[in-house]
């Protein structure tokens, strides 16, 4: 059991991908009101080794001899994998021993303004950043950020690392409806994405409730009038959960698993890492397909957000 790789696990966008965890669960730079993952625990701002490189090292080399090749390495996790001052060095080593296989950051892009964190991830084959709101208004509400943040300083590092990066670009906007969908909202936004000019703009939304109640899933119809209004060649709606399934690397003794410990008593994602000894990013992705198919569950309770099996 590794401690700082999970999976491979299957990615909507990256189809079976390593995932590589830089810094503890919901050490972030923002406290998005849809993260899965549920409330930043600490938000911060300040650039260290979170966790041990050294480990990180030992672990990748010995997955890379005892396992067969994932499509992707991606460093992501359940907080801001920039965060962590020695991913530039962990991206490196990897690219110096791995033969062939692309590497992906997943990063809320907030970092980016900063110019050792671009540098560190030139080597990246795909850097995928977010971008929820382009007012700060928005931006305050969605993405409830670092105090020290503001939506100008994180598109004009965006920007900038378009500049500089010569890998692929996805840009993900989460649409949260009543919040970042409305003409002038979304108007912002497009001007943004035409400075920043991505590779790639993929549509993403809810799949199940995060961490605030209040807020809903965009609708299918919704994001495609939102394709119509931007008029982009580039863009795309990020594939619904339940197309995972179908993936080689959906094991069904996990599901079995999560369905039999919630089966005994309700659990919260932070519960179900801990009893299955998953990765939260690895648990998230079976959760995201039994809610999809109707087999789970979620109550709010003041601890957070409850699975258990679906009585409907």
């Amino acid at each position: 059991m590794y401690q700082y790789l999970f999976g491979p696990v299957p990615s909507r966008r990256l189809g079976i991908s390593l995932g590589i965890d830089l810094v503890p669960m919901k050490t972030c730079s923002l406290n998005c009101i849809y993260c899965e993952c549920g409330k930043t625990t600490k938000l911060t701002l300040s650039r260290r080794e979170y966790v041990p490189l050294a480990d990180v090292k030992t672990e990748f080399l010995h997955y890379l001899s005892n396992h067969p090749k994932p499509d992707y390495i991606t460093f992501s996790g359940s907080g801001e994998p920039t965060l962590n001052a020695s991913i530039g060095e962990a991206i490196h080593f990897i690219r110096s021993h791995e033969t062939g296989i692309p590497m992906a950051v997943l990063t809320n892009g907030t970092l980016l303004f900063d110019p050792q964190v671009r540098e560190a991830l030139k080597p990246a084959s795909v850097v995928m950043p977010s971008l929820d709101a382009a007012t700060n208004k928005a931006f305050r509400k969605i993405n409830r950020p670092h105090p020290q943040l503001s939506v100008d300083q994180m598109l004009d590092g965006l920007v900038q690392f378009r500049k500089e990066f010569q890998g692929q670009i996805w840009l993900e906007i989460f649409i949260v409806p009543g919040l970042n969908d409305t003409a002038p909202e979304l108007m912002a936004l497009k001007l943004a994405i035409q400075k920043i000019s991505p590779d790639r703009v993929q549509l993403n939304t809810l799949d199940r409730p995060g961490p605030v109640s209040h807020i809903r899933a965009a609708t299918s119809e919704e994001l495609k009038q939102i394709i119509q209004l931007w008029n982009l060649d580039n863009i795309e709606v990020i594939a619904k959960a339940s197309a995972r399934k179908e993936m080689l690397a959906y094991r069904e003794d996990i599901q079995s698993a999560i369905l039999e410990t919630i089966a005994r008593r309700p659990c919260t994602l932070e519960d179900l890492t801990r009893i299955l000894g998953l990765h939260a990013n690895e648990v998230n992705k079976y959760l995201d397909v039994l809610e999809a198919d109707k087999r789970v569950s979620i109550t709010r309770q003041p601890r957070g957000q409850f699975y258990q099996i679906c009585t409907i």
